[in-house]
């Protein structure tokens, strides 16, 4: 049996700090651990795993209720990964409407920079927040 991982020892070698490790024991995606005869939490190597799981989840941008389910398919290896799937190309179709977001921003963004005007009167940004088109610049 492996030593038991104080709080601290967990979020080290887990890469989770301590407060969302206890979150994480709040919402039930880390089970309740043991309790020393002095109340302090007492981890174990499972829980190190389990943390790294969620944290990478997290990283790719799973929702902790999409990671609830992720745990609960690998506690499950011989179930059809279906769901998990569903959850990459749901993922993935996100993420591609933001960047098409993020590339429309860019192009507006770069409309509105590099103002030739020497005046706040004129610069194009404030006018674009304003609504207001006081001036026509050459390349619109």
């Amino acid at each position: 049996m492996s030593t038991p991982l104080t709080i601290g020892a967990l979020s080290k070698q887990s890469g989770v700090n301590v407060e969302t490790i206890r979150f994480y024991e709040r919402s039930g995606l880390l089970p309740a651990p043991q309790r020393t005869p002095s109340g302090y939490r007492s981890y174990r190597a499972e829980d190190v795993r389990r943390l790294r799981f969620i944290r990478r989840g997290r990283e790719l941008g799973f929702s902790l209720e999409e990671i609830r389910e992720l745990l609960e398919l690998a506690a499950h290896p011989q179930q059809p990964c279906a769901s998990a799937d569903r959850m990459v190309r749901e993922h993935l179709d996100a993420i591609e409407t933001r960047i098409r977001d993020l590339q429309n921003l860019q192009q507006e963004l770069r409309k509105l920079g590099n103002c030739p005007s020497a005046e706040a009167e004129h610069c194009r940004l404030l006018e674009a927040l304003d609504e207001r088109h006081c001036c026509q610049h050459p390349d619109d």
